[in-house]
């Protein structure tokens, strides 16, 4: 069951970009670094630090990931939308394989402490979920502004 949600949630946040432009996915909302485009990319990252990192035993730096969150929201002008969802597939992919391998209750370093593979997952299902969120508010926005935009 907890699979099957957390893929619910992936599902959810790879068609943030679906029927967006570029211009769309890139504009933001709001004064931090979150757009439609960045929620899909911060996304992959957060797959990667719990799955491919934590329970992987990947380190970061082999990964290529940043070394903050606010980073892992940066998107480059040469980022495109296919990329980013390409991007995603992949890292959603590989943390499903990760996960296979292992039983919910096995426990992974997480600061100080150890969190369960049954941890990771709910707290991927939150993560996503609010995400996913986020991205109906800008999309709604987006959507509202473009509408009036047309009818002017």
């Amino acid at each position: 069951m907890l699979e099957q949600m957390l893929d619910v949630q992936r599902g959810d946040i790879a068609a943030l970009l679906d029927g967006v432009s570029d211009a769309q996915a890139r504009r933001r909302l709001v004064p931090s670094l979150t757009t439609l485009l960045a929620l899909v990319q911060h996304a992959a990252f957060v797959e990667r630090v719990w799955f491919h990192h934590r329970v992987a035993g990947v380190p970061r730096e082999e990964l290529g990931l940043p070394d903050t969150v606010d980073e892992s929201f940066r998107t480059s002008p040469s980022t495109t939308i296919g990329a980013v969802l390409e991007d995603y597939r992949l890292a959603c992919e590989h943390s499903r394989r990760v996960a296979v391998e292992h039983d919910l209750d096995e426990e992974f370093p997480w600061h100080d402490d150890h969190v369960s593979l049954r941890f990771i997952h709910v707290h991927m299902i939150q993560e996503l979920a609010r995400h996913a969120g986020h991205a109906d508010i800008l999309r709604e926005q987006l959507l509202a502004m473009d509408e009036e935009t047309e009818r002017a």
